[in-house]
């Protein structure tokens, strides 16, 4: 078994993008922008730890830690100084119980989709990568908190995208 598990983390990492390194200028105003929301989220998600218990605190602490990485992943790619955290955020969402923690998580996921779906333009292919995980990990999770609080999906069937991207709509036969 062992042997088996060594040889599947060989091939995990052959498979995995490289890291996106030293990002163009023309690209760092929209990895700034997703580096910002980063920043927020790991703000966001450190306040509202405290009013979870069990498996959603648990759930709550590694999301934290993957934007903790995600944001110094971010950080290290940036050909230019990064945006720096501020000392405190607005947060969408006043955390007084359980289920305002858990709607405050999902509107933290939710805010990152779009600084994502922003630099799905990129000129690198790695970060065009970066920003299809980074939207979809995000768009995931939000969902997987919305169901936690009870609430329903988004009623956005692209969330992240801005409502013209969807517009016009192609004809038959274009």
């Amino acid at each position: 078994m062992a042997s088996i598990g060594a040889c599947e983390s060989g091939h995990a990492g052959t498979v995995r993008p490289p890291a996106p390194r030293d990002a163009p200028k023309s690209d760092s105003k929209a990895l700034q922008t997703a580096l910002a929301a980063e920043h927020a989220a790991v703000y966001g998600y450190g306040t509202l730890g405290a009013r979870l218990r069990g498996g959603l605190q648990q759930a709550a602490k590694d999301a934290w830690n993957a934007h903790r990485a995600q944001r110094d992943r971010l950080s290290a790619i940036l050909s230019v100084p990064p945006v720096p955290a501020s000392a405190a955020y607005r947060l969408p969402v006043r955390v007084a119980s359980a289920r305002s923690a858990v709607q405050l998580a999902a509107a933290l996921e939710d805010g990152l989709v779009p600084a994502y779906v922003g630099l799905a333009g990129a000129s690198s292919p790695d970060l065009r990568h970066l920003a299809a995980d980074g939207a979809q990990i995000a768009a995931a999770r939000s969902a997987r908190w919305r169901s936690a609080a009870g609430e329903p999906a988004p009623p956005a069937a692209f969330p992240g995208l801005p409502s013209g991207a969807l517009s016009p709509r192609p004809e038959p036969g274009e």
